[in-house]
């Protein structure tokens, strides 16, 4: 009995293979992040607005029924 060799479906689990081993190797080039100070991150953007869309929503529900009694 002959043996056939299945050539497109060989080369297609060759290629998911080193598609796999080339996405680890990715992976792994991506340096981990240690030791974050929040507070230094924190202090570099600043103050946050406080609860500046809720003071919006209120406004624009305040207009909403002055329009509507109007």
């Amino acid at each position: 009995m002959g043996v056939t060799r299945l050539k497109r479906k060989d080369r297609k689990n060759k290629a998911r293979a080193n598609n796999r081993i080339a996405r680890i190797k990715q992976l792994l080039l991506t340096p981990v992040i240690k030791n974050v100070d929040m507070d230094e991150l924190r202090a570099q953007f600043g103050e946050a607005p406080k609860n500046k869309k809720a003071e919006n929503t209120e406004a624009s529900s305040a207009e909403l029924k002055d329009e509507t009694t109007a």
